[in-house]
């Protein structure tokens, strides 16, 4: 009797006869022999059909499949050192469940657009296989570090009835009678459940209604904010450190054959470890300066900025002490030069940009109260978050990563609508 199994269990199973429910990737014949490539989610085996081995109608049943036709096959698993999965099926019976007419996607070369077009189905290429699960691996990392770390996950709203960050670009829907918008950070109400538990972070969808159209941007995005009681800026700066190279280190480790699949240069990677360079918001722009690029102080830095900056250095580089007209609220001054806040953005090598926003935030509540009238802040509307410096206020730090970029950049991609699984950008809601 045969023995039910994943392509990925094979190998407990050598010399066994076993049955795996699977599609065919791809297909060719040499005459009498018929080779399958297989898949079934957890991974590919190639299932060889000999014609002198078995019955008229499982050769017939071979020889129908298509590309992306789904079956039971049914065969011996052998040993085979030039498998890239180490093994082989040699195939003893078929049972078609359906076969496929006219896939779309076929081994020749698609635009981008009729790829996204067809993103439930282009899922199943490899490459965009290894990627999500390079993704899997990245969210299981993150929660590892964290959970490991005395932090305590928190969910905040989805819905919200103000800006974390005092922007317009928000979503705006009706709740009942009321006006609400979809949160573009979570971070407020991390700041509360942190005077609660004293180390928190949150992982969930965001949305930005931002209308850009560049390879960094997507509409709607995860993120990771950890928020922390008694933290200070440089405390935040160590921990970021330590989880960013934790969740490359654990890539490397878990996902070494998905990271060759996509082509990515492991090298690069394996160098995200220990400290992290930092220079400071002045030195940034006296070096872009230098480079040749026309930025006054006090101008915030888009992508060829950070691009310049980072290619200065083989790791992530942390720009400490931005100046605080371009910074949000609720960001605390630097004591000893207010006109700049305690911050950093980590920003990736090779060109991928921010994938870390965080600062110290106000603990004052006069400075705080200060801020909601510059800003023009609705005060009846952030009474709450007022409260917290109100109550028992303290110092403390956070930061947000952004999953899609930190995913781009781990893969080594040209654009992040690959990083997720149905990605929403400008112009595309479908499917």
């Amino acid at each position: 009797m045969a023995i039910k199994c994943t392509i990925s269990e094979v190998g407990r199973h050598v010399e066994q006869t076993v049955t795996i429910g699977a599609w065919v990737h791809n297909k060719r014949s040499s005459g009498k022999i018929q080779f399958l490539q297989l898949r079934d989610g957890s991974g590919y085996i190639q299932g060889v059909v000999v014609k002198s081995e078995v019955p008229e109608q499982v050769w017939d049943d071979a020889k129908s499949l298509t590309q992306e036709s789904s079956l039971y096959v049914t065969g011996v698993i052998r040993e085979e050192p030039r498998s890239q999965s180490g093994y082989e099926l040699t195939v003893t019976g078929v049972e078609i469940i359906h076969l496929t007419e006219n896939y779309p996607i076929t081994p020749k070369e698609h635009g981008v657009d009729f790829l996204m077009d067809h993103r439930h189905l282009w899922l199943r290429a490899p490459k965009q296989r290894a990627i999500l699960l390079i993704r899997a691996q990245i969210i299981r990392a993150v929660q590892q570090f964290f959970d490991s770390n005395g932090f305590t996950k928190v969910d905040p709203p989805i819905l919200t009835p103000s800006s974390a960050e005092g922007t317009t670009e928000l979503f705006h829907i009706k709740y009942f009678d009321e006006d609400a918008f979809l949160t573009q950070s979570g971070q407020l109400y991390m700041e509360a459940a942190a005077m609660a538990l004293g180390k928190v972070y949150s992982f969930g969808p965001t949305f930005r209604a931002e209308k850009s159209k560049t390879r960094r941007h997507l509409i709607e995005f995860w993120m990771i904010e950890p928020e922390m009681a008694f933290v200070d800026l440089d405390e935040s700066l160590r921990i970021q450190e330590q989880f960013v190279s934790y969740v490359v280190q654990s890539v490397l480790e878990n996902c070494r054959k998905e990271l060759e699949t996509i082509g990515r240069d492991i090298s690069k990677l394996e160098n995200i470890t220990g400290e992290f360079p930092r220079i400071t918001y002045d030195e940034a722009i006296e070096f872009l300066q230098g480079q040749g690029f026309d930025i006054p102080w006090g101008e915030d830095f888009g992508a060829p900025h950070e691009t310049a900056i980072a290619e200065s250095y083989d790791k992530p580089v942390f720009i400490t002490h931005y100046p605080a007209s371009i910074k949000a609220f609720y960001m605390k001054p630097d004591p000893n030069r207010p006109e700049v806040v305690l911050c950093a953005d980590m920003i990736a090598p090779e060109g991928y940009g921010e994938i870390i926003g965080g600062s110290q935030r106000i603990d004052d509540p006069a400075l705080m109260e200060q801020r909601f009238t510059e800003h023009n802040l609705a005060k009846e509307a952030y009474q709450w978050y007022m409260d917290l410096r109100t109550y028992g206020t303290v110092p403390h730090s956070g930061f947000g990563l952004g999953l899609e970029r930190t995913v781009a950049w781990i893969c080594g991609l040209d654009h992040v609508r690959e990083t997720i699984p149905f990605p929403r950008m400008l112009y595309r809601l479908y499917p």
